[in-house]
């Protein structure tokens, strides 16, 4: 998959480009779906403000929010998609730095390691996977989210067993 990723204010200095790149290699291999390299997908990194206009105009919800996801493909076709052709773009995700930064801080964890959990799971969701249908699925995301950060060398974010 090619990312196009852009950094905005008020994300600190840092790889997140590289970062991203990582977390989408790994979401690759546990969702074989987003492994073609013929898909594209953009990453924006920025701020609470721009994130809660984002959510406000395309989800009618006037509040920021860690990540936002915009599928353009459905499931079906995306299971589908032969590995040669022309690019598809996937989709778009956002970050949204300050609930990122408080999050991270409220659990004891580096910003970067948050990211990368919150980048995986927008990925899955450009991918057609949807927390919100049933507990099964919100499991079976979270099981695919938690194998995608081991592979990264990330604990849990979920601590199940613990």
């Amino acid at each position: 998959m090619e990312l196009d990723t852009a950094i905005e204010p008020p994300w600190p200095e840092g790889e997140w480009e590289a970062l991203a790149t990582r977390v989408a290699e790994a979401a690759a291999r546990i969702a074989p779906e987003l492994a073609p390299a013929r898909l594209q997908a953009s990453v924006l990194f920025t701020s609470d403000a721009e994130v809660q206009q984002l959510n406000h105009e395309w989800r009618q919800r006037d509040k920021p929010t860690n990540v936002l996801s915009f599928p353009m493909l459905e499931r079906a076709h995306l299971l589908v998609l032969a590995e040669d052709g022309p690019p598809e773009l996937i989709g778009d995700i956002a970050l949204a730095q300050e609930t990122c930064a408080r999050e991270a801080a409220e659990r004891g964890i580096a910003l970067a390691d948050h990211a990368a959990h919150l980048i995986v799971h927008g990925l899955l969701h450009l991918a057609g996977h949807d927390h919100e249908e049933s507990e099964a699925a919100a499991m079976a995301m979270e099981t695919l989210e938690t194998k995608a950060l081991v592979m990264l060398g990330l604990p849990d974010p979920y601590q199940r067993g613990k």
